[in-house]
């Protein structure tokens, strides 16, 4: 994406960041250039102690997320916001140590890529700009989507004196250590297409043994190459499992495309071809206009696949797994040892798993977060796999989980359309209408606090 495709009023800044905030090593006061934007068209001023939102970025461009992600733009003009967008360090042109290709050069330069720095990152540059913008006693909301809302909840547990609140959508914090199902997310997966058509889900499940069956015998993998007209041929038949994978929970996800739109082809060829016939008319609706189908398609390197892999490889230790007899999906459970043997053979460090809970928690949340933590929303859309990992249930009458049966992987902070159902236009009014209430109490404090400081006795001489 250009410069040129960024709205107009949208001003890009960069701040001076950091690259270790908790350390004292000479080598720690090293910085970095941190890329953000600001939106000050609907901005009430710090006069009117008008708020701020700030979106927090995360495995992404902070560019992408300007599109993708509507609900602070929709909803500036009402709160008369200042909209603030700050991007993820190691993700777009926030790179310390000149590229990222140094960045990611070992074990030492990644060593700084993790989400408490990150966070850390966050508050120096939301503290720069409500210095900047002599807005002191604007209250900040972060808004974050999947990682994204998880450091918006981390964010507002561990610097309550920086954000008033949080929105945290399809915010996975339980996917860690053993406290959600290692098999939620493929049970969601399997649910969505299940609930959609009983014949689809029983021919996908029947699929992944065929496929096997074929690649066992003569010419097998050239044969599976042909009929699902790879652009180049299986080495192994693993290749086009992955990929069918991939296709299967990104529609469950993303509801992109729609599981209907597969399971609509997949049956409707039922009667003119065999299994393999109709998952291939599957693959043809999931993936249109193509003369050949890339098994590598979603394995390509990219920055925010190689960052990625390194979160998932030190700290972001989601033990996702399918494992479960009624599961779509053929069998294979999460191996801790299997994954711990190949992320150190990738870069030479253990993954820490049990470290999330540690630093942020996770462990009992409803008792722990009762009566210490305040202001967040949880939002979930319980067709998105992910939300098998989410807080479904509210904690408090401040930490309040808004869900939806029908709403898909952070649907609720997409941009607003005119073809949105009544159930996304009530989730997002909800969830505008706990925010309000965050900040007119706010406002209400604040007023209390100005008026005892003046009418407090000033010291004799």
């Amino acid at each position: 994406m250009s410069s040129s495709q960024i709205p107009e009023e949208l001003e890009t800044f960069y701040y001076t960041q950091r690259l270790d905030h908790f350390n004292y090593r000479p080598d720690s006061y090293t910085t970095f250039q941190q890329r953000y934007m600001v939106n000050s068209k609907y901005w009430g001023g710090a006069k009117l102690n008008a708020p701020i939102f700030a979106f927090f970025g995360a495995e992404e461009w902070v560019d992408d997320a300007i599109y993708y992600v509507g609900f602070l733009r929709d909803n500036a003009p009402q709160f008369n916001a200042l909209n603030v967008y700050i991007e993820h360090r190691y993700y777009g042109k926030s790179i310390p140590f000149g590229s990222s290709e140094e960045a990611m050069r070992n074990a030492s330069t990644r060593g700084y890529f993790n989400s408490a720095q990150a966070l850390a990152d966050y508050a120096a540059v939301l503290l720069h700009i409500k210095k900047t913008f002599s807005a002191q006693n604007s209250p900040i909301i972060v808004i974050g989507g999947s990682y994204g809302g998880m450091l918006a909840s981390w964010f507002r547990l561990k610097y309550p004196h920086i954000a008033l609140g949080a929105l945290a959508s399809s915010a996975p914090i339980l996917y860690f250590n053993g406290i959600a199902p290692r098999a939620g997310y493929y049970h969601v997966v399997t649910n969505d297409f299940k609930e959609t058509s009983e014949s689809c889900y029983q021919t996908i499940r029947k699929s992944w043994s065929e496929i096997k069956r074929v690649a066992k015998s003569l010419n097998g993998l050239s044969i599976l190459s042909k009929r699902f007209k790879t652009c180049k041929k299986l080495s192994k038949s693993f290749e086009l499992e992955d990929y069918l994978d991939s296709i299967y929970t990104g529609a469950a996800q993303y509801n992109d495309p729609p599981v209907n739109v597969i399971c609509d082809a997949i049956d409707a060829a039922a009667k003119k071809t065999d299994v393999l016939g109709q998952i291939f008319e599957g693959v043809i609706v999931s993936m249109p206009n193509r003369t050949c189908y890339d098994m590598d398609e979603f394995n390509h390197p990219s920055q925010t696949g190689l960052g990625w892999r390194w979160q998932m490889c030190s700290e972001i230790v989601m033990p996702i797994g399918h494992d479960r007899s009624d599961s779509m999906f053929q069998p294979a459970p999460f191996n801790m040892k299997e994954f711990v043997n190949k992320c150190n053979s990738l870069y030479g460090v253990l993954p820490q798993p049990h470290w999330v809970t540690t630093y942020y928690g996770g462990q009992d949340l409803k008792l722990i977060l009762n009566r210490f933590a305040s202001n967040i929303i949880f939002s979930n859309g319980l067709k998105d796999p992910y939300s098998s990992g989410g807080v479904l249930e509210s904690i408090s009458d401040s930490l309040i989980a808004v869900s939806s049966v029908n709403g898909f992987h952070c649907e609720d902070i997409h941009p607003e359309t005119p073809s949105d159902p009544q159930w996304l236009i009530s989730m997002r009014n909800t969830e505008v209408k706990i925010i309000k209430r965050w900040i007119q109490d706010y406002e209400a404090d604040l007023a209390l606090f100005k008026y005892k400081k003046v009418q407090a006795p000033k010291p004799q001489n």
